[in-house]
């Protein structure tokens, strides 16, 4: 018996001196406040004072076990396209706005072509403008309403070099119209709103006849007598910030001069109150004979 009990005792001590470090007895107490019979080791099931079996526990302190995890490559970032940019307009030798022979000759060519039914005058505006449109999708050229280099050499292709008479066609005879009487004595540019025509009459004799066009219902160009009451050759105008070479004053802000516009676009505009005249080789020489005092006659 005596050996018994100290072997029991041994066995006792052995199994409480072989728990986890850091876990001592005295960690686990049952509900009757001493400690429990119950020691365990790593892995493997202990064996209660009763006989049975106490399911394994995880030491305190030890790290759980769990399975290695195979580290997740990342996805791929999304691979993106620059967008692609339109293609870039071809460089224009000349486009709304110029104002040259060469202009003129273009209106030339387009006019053999019979795609630019008026007379040239060396400005770029929109009539010019819808006719190089025109001609560009005829012949497979990109759209743009201006002269690129491969516009031109296609219609220079396809066209001869314009004649002088092409170029400078002669205008038009017009018909013979009864001049108001106040025109009839003195130096007067006597402006018909009927013919739409201006006449530069000296002492009762037609001097020059050209185009002209007036102000819209907005802003009526008046009628009646007047006078020049000054004249100046490179005019800019500083309501309307537009240039008026060879203006020639008669009616406060009210004058006779070249419009570009007018030569461009025809009647299908109107001034904001002026005289308009399309032909700039006319009205410069006009602007040379007339005098400050000089007559100006509007009239139906």
């Amino acid at each position: 018996m005596a050996v018994s009990a100290v072997t029991a005792v041994l066995c006792t001590a052995v199994l409480t001196a072989c728990g986890p470090q850091g876990t001592a007895a005295t960690d686990q107490k049952d509900s009757g406040g001493t400690p429990a019979a119950t020691a365990t080791t790593t892995g493997v099931p202990a064996t209660t004072a009763t006989g049975t079996t106490a399911a394994p526990t995880t030491p305190r302190g030890t790290p759980p076990t769990t399975p290695p995890t195979t580290p997740t490559t990342p996805a791929a970032e999304p691979t993106t396209t620059e967008p692609t940019t339109a293609a870039a307009k071809p460089a224009s030798i000349m486009a709304v706005g110029a104002s040259s022979k060469k202009v003129r000759e273009l209106q030339a060519r387009l006019g053999q072509l019979h795609l630019f039914s008026r007379t040239p005058t060396g400005y770029y505006g929109s009539v010019t403008q819808h006719a190089v449109s025109d001609f560009q999708e005829r012949h497979g050229l990109t759209v743009t309403g201006s002269v690129s280099q491969a516009t031109w050499d296609k219609l220079t292709g396809l066209t001869r070099t314009p004649t002088q008479a092409e170029l400078y066609p002669a205008a038009a005879p017009k018909p013979p119209e009864k001049l108001d009487a106040r025109c009839l004595t003195g130096r007067a540019m006597c402006v018909s709103k009927t013919t739409r025509t201006l006449s530069w009459v000296v002492d009762g004799k037609v001097q020059a006849t050209m185009d002209v066009r007036f102000g819209s219902q907005y802003t009526p160009t008046r009628e009646g007598l007047f006078h020049v009451t000054f004249k100046s050759r490179d005019h800019v105008s500083t309501i309307y910030n537009t240039s008026m070479p060879y203006a020639m004053f008669f009616s406060g802000g009210q004058a006779v001069h070249y419009s570009a516009d007018f030569a461009a676009r025809g009647y299908a505009g109107a001034s904001h109150g002026c005289v308009n005249v399309r032909d700039k080789a006319a009205i410069a020489a006009l602007f040379d004979q007339v005098k400050v005092g000089d007559k100006v006659v509007v009239y139906w």
